[in-house]
């Protein structure tokens, strides 16, 4: 084996349901193993808070190496990880198929298992990650959810601190009443049929984010499709499961991912592409799944059918062409390449979207935003999200375009209070998707 590992990395079928996996010795033992490793390389230093936390126990320790570092430590380390997958896609030399077979994420998502498996894991923590009940639940009183879920609000933002767990200074998301799958049935676009995508057929997967956080991103994926000619149906039987992942609840996924593949698989048998609107739950359905419901026929169908809408549109570009009617966006965008849709390594699909818009100047960031989803709005955890994603907001703040963009909303929203922090008083554009201004730039939605 090489020095390195220059193959392309490959991960291995998570085995969740063996008895070893959620044992808690035999995980700090691989865990000992992978932290010594990382010790003599220390590579990672600067990606995320896990590998400092890491680094700084064993310099800190008596003997200045891991085995002075006490098993207990461990946890401030998994506790850190945002399973953004960065370290494994972009910095590790020593990933499968490397001899070594490090794959720290995934690591840290066994350690998660265990601790779920002991009932570590704290109740608003486990309260928070169920999307579907909790937007339902906002969504019928939304004025009063975003009232209360306002970061300005003295008054209620302290009470979820103390009594949830979440950081009075976190900005959140709002809920809708109206729900994008709501939205999409009671006033779908009239497809083009002279477009020159006219003829294809894709299933927008809503995602638990876009049909009740953010319907616009959903309005503009479907906008932008039927102006190609592309008919869409929208379909979200449940949320994909990632923020039970990050919880280490692997059996939840794992039924998520059966119910999910098998609502979407009728559409597939129907001759519909799968298009995902968020490059999390895009990750899950290519790459998460089929590793965590192995020869699974079902789940494997979807993950060869789904695509994140960048992909999608940069595909029918190539492939058939777009319609006309882009117009510039004046002032250029700051686009921010989430780690999420970097690890589905397709490449920088929502950049090559936004230099299909004519004379418009797009500034790359390629840097984890620090959010982690539900991670990095917690108490303890918000204050290392902004330390983590200040060189992002720093770099958006000084490329001084009129737009500021991310593929992944939670993301946009962390780098947008991230400016806001480092700008004083100083106005900063609120961040959005790459479709919404794709959408924009064909006149078919107003700025944000």
């Amino acid at each position: 084996m090489r020095e390195g590992s220059l193959e392309a990395p490959t991960r291995h079928v998570i085995d969740w349901e063996t008895p070893d996996f959620t044992d808690r010795a035999k995980t700090e033992a691989e865990m000992e193993r992978v932290f010594d490793i990382c010790h003599t390389c220390r590579r990672c230093f600067n990606l995320c808070d896990s590998f400092p936390r890491l680094f700084d126990l064993i310099d800190e320790s008596p003997t200045g190496e891991l085995d002075a570092v006490s098993k207990a430590d461990y946890k401030q380390v998994a506790d850190a990880c945002t399973l953004c997958d960065m370290c494994f896609m972009t910095k590790c030399p020593y990933v499968p198929p490397h001899e070594f077979n490090i794959d720290f994420p995934h690591l840290m998502l066994r350690y998660r298992a265990v601790e779920h498996k002991e009932g570590g894991l704290p109740v608003p923590v486990r309260e928070l990650t169920r999307t579907d009940r909790n937007g339902k639940l906002a969504g019928k009183i939304a004025p009063l959810a975003n009232w209360a879920s306002d970061r300005h609000n003295a008054l209620t933002r302290p009470l979820m601190e103390k009594v949830g767990g979440i950081d009075r200074n976190a900005a959140l998301p709002k809920y809708h009443g109206r729900t994008f799958a709501m939205r999409a049935k009671r006033n779908p676009p009239e497809v083009d049929r002279s477009a020159p995508g006219f003829g294809r057929k894709a299933v927008l997967y809503a995602t638990c984010f876009v049909n009740y956080n953010n319907p616009s991103i959903g309005e503009a994926a479907q906008a932008v499709l039927a102006k190609n000619g592309v008919e869409t149906e929208i379909v979200y039987p449940q949320c994909c499961g990632m923020p039970q992942l990050e919880g280490g609840n692997l059996a939840s996924v794992a039924a998520a991912a059966k119910s999910v593949s098998a609502a979407l698989g009728l559409w597939i048998d129907k001759g519909y592409d799968v298009i995902a609107l968020v490059p999390s739950c895009t990750l899950m359905l290519k790459f998460e799944w089929p590793l965590i419901v192995s020869n699974d026929a079902a789940i494997e169908k979807l993950a060869t059918a789904t695509y994140d809408i960048s992909e999608y549109i940069v595909a029918l570009s190539k492939e058939k062409g777009l319609a006309p009617g882009l117009g510039a966006l004046d002032g250029g965008v700051t686009l921010h390449i989430a780690c999420h849709a970097r690890a589905q390594n397709m490449g920088q699909k929502a950049a090559e979207l936004l230099r299909l818009v004519p004379d418009t100047e797009i500034k790359i960031i390629e840097r984890c935003s620090g959010h982690g989803g539900s991670w990095g709005v917690m108490k303890g955890n918000f204050e290392t999200a902004i330390k983590v994603g200040r060189p992002v907001a720093r770099q958006a703040l000084n490329e001084r375009q009129r737009f500021v963009a991310s593929e992944c909303p939670l993301a946009g929203l962390h780098i947008a209070q991230g400016m806001e922090l480092m700008a004083k008083d100083e106005q900063v554009p609120d961040a959005v998707h790459p479709i919404e201004l794709f959408a924009r730039a064909y006149g078919l939605q107003t700025a944000a």
